[in-house]
């Protein structure tokens, strides 16, 4: 399978002696879904500025389905589609004309980016705001906004930074609905995020950045299964026990109605459950305490 990224030894260190990437080296296959994960300050944002042509680099090499940045970084520009992190369109401008003015950018004519304004606009629900200034949509609406103009230009790989930051549950399930259809048609898409659930959900590989350097690179479904142990939530009905035997698990009485269990290796969720109702323990209610991949993010970035 084609390489749709591949970034070998890419530094950056600014004005002020900040070396906000140490040496990076990165590979996404063409039609990955694939997340970039690190806490503020890892260098995400920044490798990403670099890719898309916003920031120099120091040092490095960096190649976008076959392109060499060096001599053809005005092709790899129209092969990306970049939805940053803050809003950065004309406020004071009606939305159509956003996606026709960026379509423009990329040397697409009027008639044509028109066409596909319609499409996407009706794909994000807000077609019937066309005309209405940018200023006047929600938070939701405007993030909405900013895929959609990402994609104007019928980008091979799109790059989200943060794509659902600030918006509710929602518009959020619905932007991961429509990104997963994007991906299974084939556009490559590489995602930040702080919502780690959301790269569980969506990706299925990653690459963990930490002050500046790649700390694991990986398959999610490889990385996830480094987890030893699993903490649940129980909820009963009932008042509890005061006292709970236990028999391969830990558990902790959280309060007259809830349990926090930690699983072994070797035991299940059924086991306990099983194990519980025989000492009388009736459970109403089962959920996670913890993100798996945030306790990994955590344990590989030193931060716990």
């Amino acid at each position: 399978m084609q390489v749709a990224l591949s970034i070998q030894g890419l530094q950056k260190t600014y004005a002020n002696h900040l070396k906000a990437l140490k040496g990076i080296d990165l590979q996404v296959e063409q039609g990955d879904f694939f997340a970039l994960l690190g806490s503020n300050g890892a260098g995400k944002t920044t490798a990403i500025g670099i890719v898309c042509g916003l920031l120099t680099k120091t040092a490095g090499d960096i190649e976008v389905l076959g392109f060499d940045q060096n001599t053809r970084a005005n092709d790899i520009k129209r092969l990306i589609g970049l939805m940053p992190q803050e809003f950065n369109f004309n406020p004071f401008e009606p939305i159509e004309e956003i996606l026709i003015n960026q379509a423009g950018y990329h040397g697409i004519s009027r008639a044509e980016s028109r066409v596909q304004a319609e499409i996407l606009l009706k794909k994000m629900q807000l077609w019937d705001k066309r005309f209405d200034m940018a200023k006047s949509l929600s938070g939701g609406m405007k993030r909405r906004l900013m895929l959609a103009r990402a994609l104007i230009h019928q980008p091979k790989i799109l790059i989200l930074d943060e794509p659902t930051a600030g918006v509710d549950v929602e518009i959020r399930r619905s932007m991961w609905a429509y990104l997963k259809e994007l991906n299974r048609e084939g556009m490559t898409i590489i995602l930040t995020t702080h919502y780690l659930e959301e790269a569980e959900s969506l990706c299925r590989n990653i690459a963990i950045l930490n002050e500046g350097e790649v700390v694991e690179q990986t398959s999610m479904k490889k990385l996830l299964s480094k987890v030893a142990h699993q903490v649940i939530i129980l909820e009963s009905a009932s008042i509890l026990p005061k006292q709970i035997k236990e028999d391969g698990f830990e558990c902790e009485r959280l309060d007259d109605y809830s349990l926090q269990v930690v699983l072994g290796v070797d035991i299940n969720i059924t086991d306990v459950l099983q194990n519980l109702s025989k000492q009388g323990v009736s459970v109403d209610h089962v959920r996670s305490a913890q993100n798996r991949l945030e306790t990994l993010f955590l344990r590989l970035t030193k931060k716990n």
